[in-house]
């Protein structure tokens, strides 16, 4: 009979304290990795956003250096409507539109223009079909922003700002660059 206690206190279990000290661990550990899969979600969301971004920021710039050098505007016409003397390019936020007849983003002559658009792959999942999605950018805006350079009568700084809502959150992408009054 005494090995038989002896034996019994020998092969004791986990405590209830032990046990709750575990789960809560446990459960400290699951909660994280929720946490950082609805972080990953919301960053893949935003992917495409950040990159429709920086496209149409990259579209704004090719725009001014393609019209200032094929001569379509005089380098004193890469300004803001709100410089001295006054330039071609809108100086507040702007809604993204598809290029006005002058052929520039970001111009008072955009706004007869229609919305810019995205293409998607519809229910098929391939591009150039007939079911493919047309998405307008009705979310963005673009801010181009020209200033001269500091000591240098014949360079201009260019930053365009494409801003969008992400939830709650506002978003924004910005490019600088600069513009030479040489060809």
């Amino acid at each position: 009979m005494q090995e038989r206690k002896n034996k019994a206190k020998q092969e004791r279990g986990f405590t209830l304290l032990e046990m709750m000290i575990a789960l809560a661990v446990l459960t400290l550990g699951v909660l994280s990795l929720a946490g950082m899969l609805a972080n990953s979600l919301t960053y893949m969301k935003n992917s495409q956003n950040d990159f429709i971004a920086q496209q149409k920021a990259q579209e704004a710039l090719e725009a001014i250096y393609t019209a200032k050098y094929d001569n379509t505007i005089t380098f004193s016409q890469v300004a803001n409507t709100s410089s001295t003397p006054p330039g071609v390019f809108l100086s507040t936020p702007q809604p993204i539109l598809q290029p006005g007849s002058d052929g520039l983003v970001g111009t008072s002559a955009d706004s007869t223009a229609n919305p810019a658009y995205i293409y998607l792959p519809g229910p098929d999942g391939l591009m150039g079909t007939a079911d493919d999605l047309t998405v307008p950018l009705s979310g963005f805006t673009r801010t181009i922003t020209i200033t001269p350079y500091p000591g240098d009568t014949n360079l201009k700084t260019i930053t365009v700002t494409v801003s969008y809502g992400s939830g709650r959150y506002a978003r924004s992408y910005t490019m600088n660059s600069y513009i030479s009054a040489f060809n």
